[in-house]
């Protein structure tokens, strides 16, 4: 069995060597690669389909890296190993996680029991498995008050990206109309009015990407991810 590790920090690539030697002796090959770019070439040209990777590298993310090898290898079994719980991060898996596909999200605080039973359970036997802090996070994500849906999530990037109503329908496929009401729902749902508003006039939008980055909804890594998604859209419109 090959496993490839994807992770930029050298001292973590060791102690992930040092686990899979432990939880899987069936284990005959480990590869590392330094970011999320060169893990895409390993996977393909090594035809490895178990993977532990970090989330957060440098060029490309672990969510971008995903995306392209479970476009190509779809049965590849991934391990996501992050320091952060984020919505931000459990929504980009969500999004690009083909439904043949294992997967697990172990926060680099899990004990390395902890970690030895998950390489277990998601690379070799296939399993979903996610800390219990990303299972909270899940759960409150799931309640309807607070849980943003993909078309607001969507307006959020646009609005943290600074384009202006007009330009977010027509790069959405939305009517103005229709984004506004989203706005005015993310709005809601991330509690952008405050008791500051008695006192001062707050820029909603601003207040928005403020709130949304304090809960961790969306992080740099998104952002990150957007801007190059809407360098491609807006190459797309020449």
């Amino acid at each position: 069995m090959k496993v490839l590790i994807i992770e930029d920090d050298q001292f973590h690539a060791t102690y992930l060597q040092e686990a899979l030697a432990e939880a899987l002796p069936e284990v005959t090959e480990i590869f590392h690669a330094a970011d999320g770019v060169a893990g895409e070439e390993e996977a393909r040209q090594g035809e490895i389909e178990a993977i532990v990777m970090d989330l957060q590298m440098e060029h490309r993310n672990g969510i971008e890296a995903a995306r392209t090898i479970w476009a190509e290898r779809p049965q590849s079994r991934i391990l996501f190993w992050s320091n952060y719980a984020d919505d931000a991060y459990l929504r980009g898996i969500a999004q690009v996680v083909p439904e043949e596909s294992a997967y697990g999200y172990v926060l680099k605080t899990a004990s390395r029991d902890r970690l030895k039973l998950a390489l277990r359970a998601v690379l070799v036997e296939a399993q979903i498995i996610v800390d219990r802090e990303i299972h909270r996070l899940q759960k409150r994500g799931t309640e309807p008050r607070t849980r943003l849906d993909d078309s607001e999530f969507d307006v959020l990037i646009d609005l943290a990206l600074g384009l202006q109503d007009k330009s977010i329908a027509e790069r959405r496929g939305m009517s103005l109309r229709t984004v506004q009401n989203r706005l005015l729902s993310l709005y809601d749902k991330l509690g952008v009015s405050s008791d500051l508003d008695e006192h001062l006039t707050l820029n909603k939008r601003v207040r928005a990407l403020n709130r949304a980055l304090a809960t961790r909804t969306i992080n740099i890594e998104t952002l990150e991810a957007a801007q190059r998604d809407l360098k491609t859209w807006l190459a797309g419109r020449r």
